[in-house]
């Protein structure tokens, strides 16, 4: 008989809320799970989907990031702004 593995329901682990350690932690259990050989068919099937989501939500974090560093700029006194880029709002001065 086929052990457990605890599998989270996928729409707690890849909606816009989900952090970026919480997306990798979650891919690595699923990676473990299907490298352990198992889990059965139908939920493994199940957990690829959600490791496909769980990648894209990573990539677009890891953009997003990247992006937000790229439009740093260098001041005259050599300290970095932000600068906003097309497509995100610049957060509200205090």
């Amino acid at each position: 008989m086929a052990k457990s593995t605890n599998t989270s329901p996928a729409s707690e682990t890849t909606g816009a809320e989900t952090s970026f350690e919480t997306a990798m932690a979650r891919l690595e259990t699923i990676v473990e799970a299907m490298e352990a050989g198992d889990v059965p068919l139908a939920a493994l099937l199940t957990q690829y989907e959600e490791g496909t989501r769980l990648v894209a939500r990573c990539e677009e974090r890891l953009k997003t990031a990247e992006l937000k560093i790229e439009q740093l700029k260098r001041q005259r006194d050599g300290s970095l702004r932000p600068e906003p880029f097309a497509g995100v709002q610049a957060p509200e001065s205090a």
